[in-house]
């Protein structure tokens, strides 16, 4: 291949790729970003995109830097993809720049890809200003919708996440149930961390309390019950538990 023909075909798989179906005024009316690092990915998935009737226009490029210097060329963005891959929205530097993008572009969804689909990654995604998680455990139908879902203004994120909250949330309505009568919400919490013999520190990390506040709780917990050590508090907290079985009964 000569010289020309490899610059000739770089400049063109960065250029707007128009969907198949779609008319010069779609393309022409909105555009959908993505990012990825990884040339062949970006490429292979901004194809997929089109093919499988995404509805707008897609740019694949590496960077935002690099999304500047070529946005002339292409129609206004409706949606940002962040494809993460296999990294985790917990390593470092990811959150920064989701927040940075999600702030630089305002009005514009930014969407995550990442193979990784825990409830903690997809909840810390949106805290950061994702309007969207996709896994890519789905097919590339439902990366479509969700993406067209995210510029019509909605959010998308997967139904077993969902499902995995509402379990999350019902199991820890349940577990402070018994102590909500006698303690504040946050206390009955550090109480049922007690309960189960978690050190301090684990309560203040899993709480996302500083220690020192943990410690004041327990402080509070103990005078409540009239228990003079930790051991005492989860026996005591133990007792309200069976006390609270006993009068469902």
């Amino acid at each position: 291949m000569s010289t020309a023909a490899g610059l000739s075909n770089y400049a063109s798989a960065n250029q707007p790729r128009v969907p198949a179906n779609g008319t010069e005024n779609a393309s022409s009316r909105e555009c959908l970003l993505i990012l990825d690092g990884r040339a062949l990915d970006r490429e292979c998935l901004a194809s997929a995109l089109v093919e499988h009737e995404l509805g707008m226009a897609v740019a694949a490029m590496g960077s935002i830097e690099e999304w500047r210097s070529k946005k002339g060329s292409a129609p206004p963005l409706v949606a940002i993809l962040f494809n993460l891959g296999g990294r985790k929205v917990t390593d470092h530097g990811i959150a920064d720049e989701i927040r940075h993008i999600s702030s630089e572009f305002k009005s514009i969804p930014v969407v995550i890809l990442a193979d990784n689909e825990e409830l903690t990654q997809i909840l810390t995604a949106l805290e950061c200003g994702a309007r969207g998680y996709i896994p890519t455990s789905v097919g590339i139908d439902v990366c479509v919708e969700a993406i067209n879902l995210a510029a019509a203004g909605g959010i998308f994120v997967p139904a077993s996440s969902v499902l995995s909250m509402r379990h999350l949330i019902d199991s820890g309505s349940r577990d402070t149930q018994p102590l909500t009568g006698m303690f504040t919400l946050r206390q009955a919490e550090v109480a049922q961390a007690l309960r189960r013999g978690k050190a301090n520190k684990i309560i203040a990390y899993e709480l996302n309390l500083r220690e020192s506040t943990v410690k004041v709780h327990i402080r509070n917990i103990m005078k409540k019950l009239k228990a003079t050590n930790r051991t005492e508090v989860a026996y005591k907290v133990n007792d309200l538990f069976a006390e609270g079985t006993l009068a469902e009964k």
